[in-house]
This record gives structure tokens, sequence and C-alpha cells, in this order.
């Protein structure tokens, strides 16, 4: 979330995964994901994105979370030809996500630890105010990270 501006090399990336340690929350597919990724952020403030609502109804414990970017022309999808849409329905299809209906017969319970995205919004309605906190996030993770290491 520290990235407004995608990197060069990550415009090839056209599958993305939200995660935690346990569970896959939404797999998805855009010929920039990076770019989607922001969108579904932005969305969520408008309820038109449930991973990106979901996102905002968790925060900050979402702050934890992995956002996996993938290629479809890498060799883990050569099974599926190196197809977009065929890669897609296969991460789908084998990680179960709690949040993808289409393509997926048996989502993965979301933990109860997290609020559903339906839930009224308990962060600041700013994705400014959100990225600033992310990255006050962060440096003090990084700061307890080197206090810990002996410094």
């Amino acid at each position: 979330m520290l990235l407004e501006q995608c990197p060069p090399a990550w415009r090839l990336m056209d599958l993305y995964v939200f995660r935690d340690e346990e569970v896959v929350f939404y797999v998805g597919q855009s010929y920039v994901a990076f770019d989607r990724v922001w969108e579904h952020l932005r969305n969520g403030f408008k309820g038109r994105s449930v991973i990106g609502r979901f996102i905002l109804c968790n925060w900050p414990a979402s702050l934890r979370f992995t956002i996996e970017l993938l290629s479809s022309r890498s060799e883990r999808f050569a099974i599926v030809e190196n197809d977009l849409d065929k890669a897609e329905r296969y991460l789908i299809q084998h990680l179960a996500p709690c949040f993808n209906a289409a393509l997926n017969a048996q989502p993965a319970p979301c933990p109860d630890r997290y609020t559903r995205p339906t839930a009224q919004l308990r962060c600041g309605r700013s994705l400014n105010k959100l990225i600033h906190e992310a990255a006050r996030a962060v440096k003090a993770d990084e700061k307890l990270l080197w206090l810990e290491a002996g410094g």
C-alpha cells in the first residue's frame, strides 16, 4: 500500500491474490494487476468492491494482509497454457478464496476474527490518510525488528 505508482516490472503481472497467513480472501485478474488492486481499495469506500470493503472494514489489521501479484505467463501456469482466464480459474479452484463466488464450488469460510465487508467502516474515508498510516506502521515494524536484532 506504500507504492502508488506501479514499478515497470510489475506491469507484466496480470493476476492478484489477497490473503493472510492462513486463508485466501480473493483472486482476480487484470491486464495490470497493480492498478486493479488500487481500484479495489478506492471502490471499497463506495461499497463497489467486496474485497476493498473487507480490507477497509478490517483496518488496521488488514495492514498485515499479503497481496501477491502473479503473471499468467509464468511457468506456474504452463499447465493451463498460460491463458489468463484459465490461470485465474485454476487459482480460484485450488485456493477456494472466501469472496470469489464465480468459479468457486466451495469458498473457504472467512475466519471469525475478521469483520464482514457489510459492516460499518471503522477507518477514515481518506485513502491518503490510510497510506500515511500504513507508512507509519511499516516504520514501526522496521524499528521493532531493529531493536529485536540488538540495534
